[in-house]
């Protein structure tokens, strides 16, 4: 059985008064992969860009970079998806590299080279080797059981919150707050894996709220990388590894580097404001 989703997210800012709109990257169009497939994607931006210049990014990210003239006081971007996920079961996975199989890991020359970057610690995490460290006991070293348990963990630890703007938390201040939004969750499941040897990279994209249909955000959980299953999803907010309710748009070892919209505006002394709204529809085929 294949799901279908049929997506819609709209952003619309406004300013207090006409700005200079600096170029603007997107990243709306979510990713095709083995498992998902986008069988149609349409942007529209109003005011109507100069250029855009549709590009592949230093993450490997399906992006665009819009670029303007004159002075606007209102930005409007629009993106219509359709993908089609294939269940499958994210735990079914040999691992291929003895080294990896117990924690600490320990990649192959060949592996760390290339991911080098998705295991660099972030700074404000000093407290997460105290952290990790009795879900690795309990795990009993082994690290498949350490990523579920890990995600279990953070999920029934921490409290869920929704925070509409801003960075992820640095990891110390989540474990402070016992609390956060689903990116500061997945900025803390990251951290702890890397500090027990393993890739990690964030994830933005959407999650299908089979209780809630009618309400939905932009979601964040992480990924880590395993020779043998290659990239595999977890998501800390749900204390599950990822499935087909799932649906990526970018990934990046910094969360800076997936934002689905980035960019700036220039004009003196001007406020702006931002609404969304997003919405998904889910049919299946047999």
């Amino acid at each position: 059985m294949t799901l279908r989703y049929r997506i819609s997210h709209s952003l619309d800012y406004s300013y207090s008064k006409p700005v200079i709109l600096l170029p603007l990257l997107v990243r709306l169009r979510p990713r095709c992969d083995c498992i998902q497939q986008v069988t149609s994607f349409k942007l529209n931006v109003v005011p109507i860009p100069e250029s855009i210049t549709e590009h592949i990014d230093q993450e490997c990210n399906n992006a665009a970079t819009l670029w303007f003239s004159g002075r606007h006081r209102t930005l409007s971007i629009s993106a219509w998806s359709e993908v089609e996920v294939i269940p499958t079961d994210p735990l079914n996975l040999v691992i291929t590299e003895t080294a990896t199989l117990t924690l600490p890991a320990n990649y192959p020359k060949s592996y760390r080279r290339s991911l080098q970057t998705y295991m660099r610690r972030r700074g404000g995490s000093s407290h997460i080797n105290d952290f990790v460290q009795p879900v690795v006991d309990e795990a009993g070293g082994q690290t498949t059981a350490f990523l579920a348990k890990f995600a279990s963990s953070i999920y029934e630890q921490f409290d869920k919150m929704e925070r509409e703007t801003g960075s992820p938390l640095a990891p110390d201040e989540t474990i402070a707050r016992r609390t956060g939004a689903c990116r500061d969750l997945a900025v803390l499941f990251m951290e702890g894996c890397r500090a027990v040897g393993l890739a990690a990279r964030f994830v933005s994209g959407y999650k299908w709220r089979e209780e809630l249909p009618q309400k939905h955000d932009l979601h964040a959980w992480a990924e880590v990388f395993i020779p043998g299953g290659g990239w595999r999803g977890f998501d800390p907010s749900t204390g599950l590894a990822v499935t087909d309710r799932h649906i990526a748009i970018a990934t990046a070892a910094n969360p800076v580097d997936a934002a689905p919209v980035r960019g700036a505006f220039r004009g003196p002394r001007v406020c702006s404001k931002l609404k969304y709204d997003i919405s998904i529809d889910l049919s299946r085929d047999s």
